[in-house]
Formats: structure tokens, sequence, C-alpha cells
């Protein structure tokens, strides 16, 4: 099927950043045919459909570089109480996730995602053989990656079994062209080295991006300095895993030797501003990480923690807290920030010779953005526009390998009342509202 979107102001998100105010793409199946200005437009091409943007900024799908699709019912829950992950999560997580629940949460949060314009995403959870059939059935882009840990999980009867698992799941979507399976080990202090070593084999052996939380807690920093004088970075140089299929999780207490390492192996990091906040852990290194020539993308980290899984909030807390950390209004133009949510992500999920630019040959994964809205007028600059006006739903239109899964504000193929309706059955079966109310008692 060929597409063509006229009169939308485009920015490719390519190497010289190029944009067309007034400007047209050409598709054709899942790639991107031709990109350019109206006055160039050839006057002779055949369609199978035609779309006006009127104006619409039109852009590269944003990539939510490391989320948990599968917390979306626990959105909300004890979000101001200390040691929440422990008091609530896991207990929680524990006693009520199963299959069902998973699958109909990570519905969901995809359909959160496409209406908010991200088009890939890597996810690192429990059960992630029905995550990723979600995700192949609503038509996304994604990395799943399943959780290895030191305990019994939801999914797995033995600890860190979730190996085990990610051995059996990984070569099941070998063929696929949107979706990859992958391993990730929670974090460096949750696993041995011998498992973080096959974790890292596994990923070599698949070619496959690999996840794990890094240089996130300060217990977790305490617990490397005491017992092997070293930060957890160090650690993991140490003992082999660094490399550059690895993408370290949010990297918030970084030392100059730890980027200078991460750099040395082109390791590459999420950056999760909104749950890093929130959460009160700390502002992490990012122009510093970006100086170095280290790979850094914008993440929304789970629902449970950051409470959305849009790039539009993340876009707009990065650039306040960044200026803010380094007392700088000029630090972080809004360009190089909406880099980071489309060309950047993609580069950290090792994509960007498929995604993240609006270029001929690419995938074709874009969005449109509607300018027709109060807050969207006027416009000096669409990079200003996007990460300081603009929020999630201003999203119109919405297209993942050249396919359409939003269109006018809706998803095409999937009713938002239905999955959640789907999502509340899931969760009253396990009763869990009533498990999450009496846990705060």
């Amino acid at each position: 099927m060929k597409i063509v979107i006229k009169n939308a102001w485009i920015l490719t998100m390519n190497e010289q950043m190029e944009q067309f105010p007034n400007g047209y793409i050409i598709t054709a199946e899942e790639r991107i045919l031709d990109v350019g200005s109206m006055e160039s437009m050839p006057n002779d091409i055949t369609y199978d459909q035609c779309i006006d943007a009127k104006g619409a900024i039109l852009l590269p799908g944003m990539v939510n570089t490391h989320t948990h699709i599968g917390m979306i019912p626990f959105r909300s829950l004890g979000d101001d109480y200390p040691d929440r992950l422990r008091r609530f999560l896991f207990p929680l997580e524990n006693e009520c996730m199963n299959e069902q629940l998973a699958y109909a949460s990570a519905k969901y949060a995809i359909a959160e995602m496409q209406l908010a314009g991200v088009t890939t995403f890597f996810d690192m959870y429990y059960f992630e053989q029905q995550l990723a059939e979600a995700a192949e059935e609503m038509h996304s882009r994604g990395i799943l990656a399943e959780t290895v840990i030191d305990s019994v999980t939801v999914d797995v009867p033995e600890p860190m079994g979730g190996l085990q698992y990610a051995q059996r799941f990984i070569p099941k979507w070998q063929e696929n062209s949107r979706i990859q399976a992958s391993v990730a080990p929670h974090a460096p202090y949750s696993n041995t080295i011998e498992v973080l070593q096959q974790a890292d084999a596994l990923s070599k052996r698949y070619d496959v991006p690999w996840m794990m939380h890094v240089s996130e807690m300060d217990f977790e920093m305490d617990k490397f300095r005491n017992e092997r004088n070293q930060s957890p970075i160090e650690f993991l140089e140490d003992i082999g895993v660094l490399s550059s299929r690895l993408v370290a999780a949010h990297c918030i207490l970084l030392s100059d030797h730890d980027i200078e390492l991460l750099k040395k192996y082109d390791v590459k990091v999420a950056h999760c501003i909104g749950a890093n906040t929130k959460s009160a852990k700390g502002v992490a290194r990012v122009r510093d990480l970006l100086s170095a020539g280290i790979a850094v993308g914008l993440g929304t980290d789970g629902p449970s923690s950051g409470n959305t899984l849009d790039l539009f909030s993340q876009m707009r807390l990065f650039a306040n807290f960044h200026k803010t950390y380094l007392r700088d209004r000029s630090a972080f133009p809004a360009d190089e920030i909406v880099r980071l949510a489309t060309i950047g992500g993609a580069n950290v999920l090792g994509m960007q010779k498929q995604i993240g630019s609006i270029e001929a040959g690419k995938q074709a994964d874009f969005i449109l953005v509607e300018t027709d809205s109060v807050n969207m007028y006027p416009i000096f600059d669409p990079y200003s526009a996007l990460v300081y006006s603009a929020n999630a739903g201003n999203v119109s239109d919405v297209f993942i390998a050249g396919k359409q899964v939003v269109a006018g504000k809706k998803l095409v193929d999937f009713d938002e009342v239905q999955l959640r309706a789907e999502l509340a059955e899931a969760m009253e079966q396990c009763r869990f509202k009533t498990k999450a109310l009496k846990a705060m008692e």
C-alpha cells in the first residue's frame, strides 16, 4: 500500500537535522520511499491513500528505551510512601500477577504509548512471552526482555530462573521483523557473576540488546564500594560483561571513571528523568555522558514508577530538571531533547539504521502532532513546541512499519474502552484493588 502525506511540517531528525516546513512523505508497505518539500513533490504520484496533514508536525516515532509494561495495575499505588517497592509492589506482584493480567496490562500500556506517539519500546518484566504476543497483536515495535533476579518470581519457580526462560523465549522471535526477545538481569547486586556472564553470552549469541538497572540506588553503590572497592560499572567491567549490546538503565550515580568505561565499551544508557526524580534518587550526568559520545535515550520506567508512558512528559521534565541542575537555561536546546526521544533512543536500542529518522529506505515509523489545539499556537520553533507546549493528547496519527495504528487520536484496530474493561476484569479476578487498599492501611 502506497501512502502520501502532504502539507506537513516535517522534522527528519537525520544527521543534518533537515526540516521541511511544508513537506511531504511517501511510504510503501513498511518503508519510507521519499521525503521533501511540497515544491519538489512529483506530480505523477500514484497512491492508495493521501492524507492532508494541514500543518501538523511530522516526526519519527518516539522510542521508550526503558519500561515495564506489565506494571499498569500498580499505577498510583503508594506513590508517596517510602520503600514503596518492598511494601506494596513486590508483595502484590507476587500474589496477583499472572499471564492474563500481564497480557491485559501490556495491551493497555501499548495503547497508551501508541496514542502518545511511542512506536518502539524496550520492556523488562515477567511473562514476556505474553507481553511479546500483545506487542505483535497491536502492531508495535519493541524489545521484550525477561527479568532475571535472585528470588522466585511470578513466572519462574526458582531464583534466577528467568535465564532459562530467556533461553527458551529468545529463539521464538528471531524471525519477527518488529519484535525482538531478550534477557534482563534485574541489577548487578541481585544476580550472581555467573548469571550475569551467561546473560551477556546469551545476548551475544542471538545478537540482541540486553538490559539491566545499573548505578541507580544508594545502597547499591555502598554495597559494591564496601565489598569490592568498586562501583557497579567497574564491577561489570571486571567480570567482562560491558559491551555495545548492554543498555544500562538509570545510571544516576556515576563517577568520571564510570563514564570513561561506558564510553570505552560503547554501553548505551536509558535515562528515566521522571521516575528518577519522583523517587528522589537524583539527576544523572547526561550532559557529561553525551559529551563523552555515549548514546543516551529517554525512558519512562514502569507506570508504577513514573506513572506515565509518554515521552512528551519526559522531554519537559528533562528540560526543567537538567537546566536547573546545571543552572543553565541554555543547556539542552529543544532540538537536542527531541533527538533523545527519537534517533537517540534508536541508537540506544541499536536500531538507528531502521528507525529514528525520516529518511528514504527506513521503516515507516512516524507520528503527526496536530497544531490546531489552543496549546499549539503560535509556533516559532517546532522543536520548542514539542518540548514545552505539546502533550500526548496532541498526537493525532501514528504509523508503525507503514501501518496506521492511530488515526484522529483514536486507535485504529482496538477500542480503548474494551482494553480497559479487559484489564479491569483481569485485576478483579485476583481482587487486586481490595488487596492493594488493604496493604495501604
